[in-house]
Order: C-alpha cells, then sequence, then structure tokens
C-alpha cells in the first residue's frame, strides 16, 4: 500500500488530512507519538498513555494500531491546563544534525541512535548531496564520513569551514580509515573531532555532548 493511500485511510478513519512531501512520504512533522509527547510535557509515557486513553488528550490510532496526538490538540491542551510548556519554543531550539556516509546501513544506524524530539536529522550519501543539504537545512552538527563517491569528506570539511556563513557548524569525522594521517588532515582543516569506525554508542553520544556543549 502506498503513503497516498494510508494517507487516504486515515483521513476517512479520523477525520484527518494526512500531509505527504513532494517524494510520497510522510509527514509527521505536525504529530507526536505517546513518548513524543511524554517528553515533551516531562512525564512518564503510562502517564501520558493513561490520558489519551481517557480522552483528556485527543488522539488518533495509525493503521499499525500505534496512537498519535496532532500537535495543535497537545498545544491546546497545554494551555486549557495552564501547563506553560511552549513547543513552538522547543521545537525552534531543536539540534539538527546532517549524517554524511555512502553507507546506508551506517545511514540508518545513526539516525536510530540519534532520533530524539528535540533532534532533527537528515542524510546525504556524498559530499554534493551536504552542500545542499548544508543550504538547506542548516545542521548544528555534521557526522562526515571521509571517503566518499564524487566529494571526499575532506573536501566537504574544508568547504564548510571556509566559508563564513557555515565555519560555525560542528564536524564530527567518523571513519573506518581512522590513521594518524587522516586525523591530522581533517583537523588541520577544522574538525571539531575524529572518531574510527565502528564506535561504541557511549562514545558517539559522548563525543557529540562535548562538541555541541564544550565547557
Amino acid at each position: 500500500m502506498n503513503v497516498a493511500n494510508v494517507a487516504n485511510k486515515l483521513k476517512n478513519a479520523t477525520g484527518l488530512f494526512i500531509a505527504t512531501s513532494h517524494d510520497g512520504k510522510l509527514n509527521m512533522k505536525n504529530y507526536f507519538s505517546i513518548p513524543q509527547a511524554a517528553k515533551l510535557c516531562s512525564v512518564d509515557r503510562s502517564t501520558m498513555h493513561r490520558w489519551v486513553k481517557s480522552k483528556k488528550i485527543k488522539s488518533y490510532s495509525t493503521p499499525g494500531g500505534h496512537k498519535r496526538i496532532l500537535k495543535i490538540d497537545l498545544k491546546n491542551w497545554l494551555e486549557e491546563n495552564q501547563i506553560p510548556i511552549n513547543i513552538d519554543e522547543l521545537e525552534e531550539k531543536k539540534t539538527k544534525i546532517l549524517i554524511v556516509d555512502d553507507d546506508i546501513g551506517v545511514q540508518k544506524y545513526l539516525t536510530r541512535l540519534l532520533k530524539g524530539i528535540l533532534i532533527d536529522i537528515e542524510v546525504a550519501s556524498d559530499g554534493f548531496q551536504a552542500g545542499i543539504k548544508l543550504i538547506q537545512f542548516k545542521p548544528d552538527l555534521i557526522l562526515l564520513d571521509l571517503f566518499m563517491p564524487n566529494m571526499n569528506g575532506f573536501e566537504v570539511c574544508k568547504t564548510v569551514k571556509e566559508n563564513p556563513s557555515t565555519n560555525k557548524t560542528k564536524i564530527l569525522i567518523m571513519t573506518g580509515h581512522a590513521t594518524k594521517k587522516n586525523r591530522t588532515k581533517a583537523i588541520s582543516l577544522g574538525a571539531d573531532a575524529f572518531l574510527s569506525k565502528p564506535s561504541s554508542k557511549k562514545e558517539i553520544i559522548s563525543c557529540i555532548e562535548k562538541i555541541l556543549n564544550p565547557k
């Protein structure tokens, strides 16, 4: 079943209009899952699930049976209950991370590892795609592979750091070719940190936190 049919089924079942993007993917930016809504409201999942089940907060079910909460419904509920949480303000503070790697498996792994309610993630498979995403997405951090088709990571790093409009973007090099020579070259071109692939989840998260929140 294609996405358009899913959107139509959701509309018929719930009365909601589900937008689709130009590439046919569901546009879920105006919706939250129960865990996401719970995190925004600083409560545990069971509490949010209880509020949804008792219909204190409006929700709808996906074809797979998962609950989704419209952003506008959550905002209205917060206002009605005088809970001082500004969802729009929180979303504006989202950390934007661009993953640049020609290995789809690495893209998916890092996306799963880092995806969160206050993190936006985009991916690119080579340096040229990264250049386009850099302009459109304006990431705070780039996770950058070194050896890719068309334009390698060294060139991307040099381009980003030499451009006054992008040189504040942080770059974490992640490569399977973690030689001393490659490390030295990447750091000399402006990379903020360097990790070998594979690295543990703890190492990746710790490195990202240090880059984005230097003491």
